[in-house]
């Protein structure tokens, strides 16, 4: 039997609905999809795209309608992809589907409705109450956020033994790895103090996880400007990283069309694309890139199976 996974169809206004649309057929030969989204925007999205909407295109009504308006920043949107992504999870809880995968939201858009959420990963850590662990990157290397959306002046005091080293836990808890690099926060991982001191931190926060795990797991703290050279990444696949654009911008650089976003440590599976809702093309562009989708989905069935 084909695993049920809900699709929160993200925000309407931008590519979402399309690369829902087109990776149908495929999607549903390894899946049975449940795309939360109600008969009326479905129409209306597939009218815009001149789309057909498949037969077996299976939907959890999603209650709202508003007129979609491509590439555009609304306050509408924004509340329709935050209710999808919730009904999504209910789904999931319930054990009425096996898995979320989410399509992009626009967190400007979200921001316009009043949601007090700066994304997926906040909601989720809400919901359940659990520190949603944020993981992207795909089969050739993954990137662990410590820190995620925050303002970088605002990252140093983040770090500090106890925070991480509970992080580190609960991260090799989740991936079962062995060989695991924490990045340095500073130049040349502060050079032993001359550039900062957070390495004291990070150092012996991997000390601290290595102790309790019994296992020479974490290695760092890494250099960051070469923890991603060509001769490492055959070395180690997967990196924690101190901040956002310290682990995506290599990923995105390497990795851009088919890296994808996990959310580890909670009591569901959710996978989702890496990419935003790419307003400039929405509606657009009928060659819309859907690797990310696509491996989002079978990430999410791979996470099922290990889990039986």
């Amino acid at each position: 039997m084909k695993h049920k996974i809900a699709i929160s169809i993200g925000d309407l206004n931008g590519i979402g609905l399309q690369i829902a649309l087109q990776s149908h057929e495929k999607i549903k030969k390894i899946c049975k999809p449940i795309y939360c989204i109600n008969n009326e925007m479905l129409k209306q999205g597939a009218k815009l795209l001149n789309l057909k909407i498949p037969n077996d295109f299976e939907i959890h009504k999603t209650n709202g309608e508003f007129e979609i308006k491509p590439g555009q920043v609304s306050k509408k949107s924004g509340k329709y992809s935050y209710d999808s992504f919730i009904d999504a999870i209910n789904l999931t809880k319930k054990r009425k589907t096996n898995a979320v995968v989410t399509l992009p939201i626009n967190k400007e858009s979200w921001n316009k409705a009043n949601i007090d959420f700066k994304g997926h990963t906040e909601v989720l850590r809400s919901y359940f109450g659990q520190n949603a662990i944020m993981m992207l990157g795909c089969k050739k290397m993954f990137v662990a956020l410590y820190t995620e959306h925050i303002a970088l002046k605002k990252v140093p005091k983040k770090i500090n033994e106890e925070d991480l080293t509970t992080f580190l836990c609960s991260f090799y808890k989740n991936v079962n790895q062995d060989n695991i690099q924490v990045l340095g926060l500073n130049p040349h991982a502060s050079d032993n103090g001359v550039l900062g001191n957070e390495e004291v931190e990070i150092f012996k926060a991997i000390k601290n996880a290595n102790k309790i795990l019994k296992k020479d797991i974490f290695k760092g703290p890494v250099v960051p400007d070469t923890a991603f050279s060509k001769t490492n990444r055959k070395s180690c696949k997967y990196f924690v990283c101190m901040y956002h654009d310290q682990g995506l911008a290599p990923l995105k650089a390497l990795y851009f069309d088919q890296s994808i976003n996990v959310s580890l440590n909670l009591p569901i599976i959710r996978t989702s694309v890496d990419h935003g809702t790419a307003f400039d093309i929405a509606y657009k562009d009928e060659n819309i890139n859907q690797k990310s989708y696509l491996n989002a989905i079978k990430e999410a069935i791979n996470l099922i199976n290990s889990k039986k």
